[in-house]
C-alpha cells in the first residue's frame, strides 16, 4: 500500500470519527433539549425499561415498565410536580431486574393526556391513577406504592381510598401535611395573598432560575453546564402554563393538606424517607405523620434535601427493597402462625 493510500485511509477514518463528535457538540451547544431527550431514551434502554400507553375512555396514560409480576409485589412509582416517569431511572438502576416496576406519567404530565377540564387536585389525580391501575390490571394482586413530593401526597391519599389494593408503601418527603414552615412555605403564603402566580420557584423560566430551583430542591450542589440548564428550561417552557395551573391547584384549600386529612384511613405498612435538609417540605413532616401512624418506619437521610431520588438514588433503592422484603416476610410469618 502506498503512502498516499495510507493517508487517504487516515483521513477517511478521522472523518468517520469526527461526524458523531461534531453532531454531539452541535446538539450540546445548539439543541441541548434534544440531547436531554436522547439521554433519557438511552438510560431507559440500558436499564431495560419499555414505554407503553394505556387507553381508557379516551384518556391515555404513558408509562414505562420492567419485569413481570412475580413473588415480590409489583411497584408503582408516582413522580413529583412538573417531573415525569424518567425521574425514577436513577433509583430503578439499583433495583433488582426481576422486580416488576411501573413508572407512570402523572395526569397531564409528559406523555399522559392533558385537558383543560381535568381535575388536577390531589383527589382528582388519585381518581385518575386508580383508573390507570385498573386499566393495566395492576391491582389483580396487592402492590407496593411509592410516591415523592406531590406524588407522595397522591400515593398517601390513594392508599387511604383504596386500602385493599396496597400491601405496603413508601412516601418520599411527601407534601400535604402541616409541618414546620420553610422558606418555601412563606413564599406560598405570599402567593395566596396576591394574584401574581408567575414567580414560582419550582417553575423556572431562565437558566439562572433553573439553577436556583436545583439549589432549593437539592442539598448536594451539582455542577450543571449552562447549556444543559438552558436545555432543561427549553424542555419545560411549553408546559409552564400547565404547571402554574397544577401548582395553584395542589396548594389550594382542597389539596394542600390532603395527606394529613387522610392519614387516619391508611392501613398499609408505611415507610417514610426524608432528606434532613429539605427546604421544600420540612422534615418535621415525618414527625407529624409518625404521630398519627406510630407504626410507620422513618428513614432520615443526612446531607440530603428534597430531591432524595436524585441525591441518594442507591440508598433510596436499598431502603425501599429492604422495606418490601421486611413486610412480605412479616405477612408470611403471620400466615404460618395462623
Amino acid at each position: 500500500m502506498s503512502d498516499l493510500d495510507v493517508m487517504n485511509l487516515f483521513f477517511i477514518a478521522g472523518g468517520t470519527l469526527a461526524i458523531p463528535i461534531l453532531a454531539f457538540l452541535a446538539s450540546f451547544l445548539l439543541w441541548p433539549s434534544a440531547l436531554i431527550k436522547v439521554y433519557y431514551w438511552y438510560w431507559r434502554r440500558t436499564l431495560g425499561l419499555q414505554v407503553r400507553y394505556a387507553d381508557c375512555g379516551g384518556y391515555r396514560f404513558c408509562y414505562s415498565y420492567r419485569g413481570k409480576p412475580g413473588l415480590r409485589p409489583s411497584i408503582l412509582m408516582l413522580h413529583g410536580f412538573s417531573a415525569h416517569k424518567d425521574m425514577w431511572l436513577t433509583v430503578v438502576k439499583y433495583l433488582p431486574k426481576h422486580l416488576h416496576i411501573v413508572c407512570v406519567d402523572m395526569p397531564g404530565h409528559e406523555g399522559t393526556t392533558r385537558t383543560n377540564t381535568e381535575d388536577y387536585s390531589i383527589q382528582g389525580q388519585v381518581t385518575r391513577i386508580h383508573q390507570f391501575v385498573e386499566t393495566i390490571h395492576l391491582n389483580r394482586k396487592q402492590f407496593h406504592l411509592v410516591g415523592t413530593s406531590m406524588g407522595g401526597n397522591v400515593a398517601g391519599v390513594y392508599a387511604a381510598c383504596y386500602p385493599s389494593e396496597i400491601c405496603s408503601m413508601t412516601l418520599i418527603c411527601p407534601d400535604g401535611q402541616h409541618p414546620c414552615e420553610t422558606k418555601f412555605d412563606n413564599h406560598l403564603q405570599d402567593l395566596e395573598h396576591s394574584n401574581y402566580t408567575l414567580n414560582i420557584p419550582l417553575i423556572p423560566t431562565t437558566p439562572e432560575e433553573m439553577e436556583d430551583m436545583f439549589r432549593l430542591c437539592s442539598h448536594v450542589r451539582f455542577k450543571i453546564p449552562q447549556q444543559i440548564l438552558q436545555g432543561l428550561v427549553d424542555v419545560r417552557q411549553p408546559h409552564n402554563t400547565f404547571y402554574q395551573e397544577v401548582f395553584m391547584e395542589i396548594v389550594g384549600e382542597n389539596s394542600r393538606y390532603a395527606l394529613q386529612d387522610h392519614l387516619h384511613l391508611i392501613t398499609a405498612p408505611l415507610q417514610l424517607i426524608w432528606g434532613k435538609q429539605d427546604q421544600v417540605v420540612d422534615v418535621s413532616g415525618a414527625t407529624v405523620i409518625a404521630e398519627v401512624l406510630p407504626g410507620c418506619r422513618v428513614d432520615l437521610l443526612e446531607n440530603c434535601g428534597h430531591s432524595v431520588v436524585m441525591e441518594r438514588p442507591c440508598r433510596t433503592a436499598k431502603l425501599i427493597l429492604e422495606f418490601i422484603i421486611l413486610q412480605q416476610n412479616a405477612r408470611s410469618g403471620t400466615k404460618k402462625s395462623s
